[in-house]
């Protein structure tokens, strides 16, 4: 059975940083793609980033490019997700989710990872 369980997140003021992370169980880590998503009040969820198996090629959503950094540990079985110059904006429920990786995988679309974590609520205060 698969296990996406997230931590780190909180409430943070605009300009401030959050780490958060996402330990996996019971998949392959190495051979899975990781990606972050997230989902305001009344909006639909929306892809962040993504952090492809072993060759670790990353990806981001325009809004957060050069604020945010995904990264993994294959050895922890876990993804990170550090966030900085953090905005009210960001405020959000974040997810983990997880899907094999392959060549030429798109990593933008929800509906492509079939594995998903329970969410951490990051919220940015003005």
């Amino acid at each position: 059975q698969v296990q996406l369980v997230e931590s780190g997140g909180g409430l943070v003021q605009a300009g401030g940083s959050l780490r958060l992370s996402c330990a996996a169980s019971g998949l392959t880590f190495s051979s899975h793609a990781m990606g972050w998503f997230r989902q305001a009040p009344g909006k639909e969820r929306a892809f962040v980033a993504a952090i492809s198996g072993i060759a670790g090629n990353t990806y981001y959503a325009d809004s957060v490019k050069g604020r945010f950094t995904i990264s993994r540990d294959n050895a922890k079985n876990t993804v990170y997700l550090q966030m900085i110059s953090l905005k009210p904006e960001d405020t959000a429920v974040y997810y983990c989710a997880g899907t094999r990786s392959y060549a030429g995988g798109n990593y933008y679309r929800s509906s492509n990872y079939p594995y998903w974590g329970q969410g951490t609520q990051v919220t940015v205060s003005s």
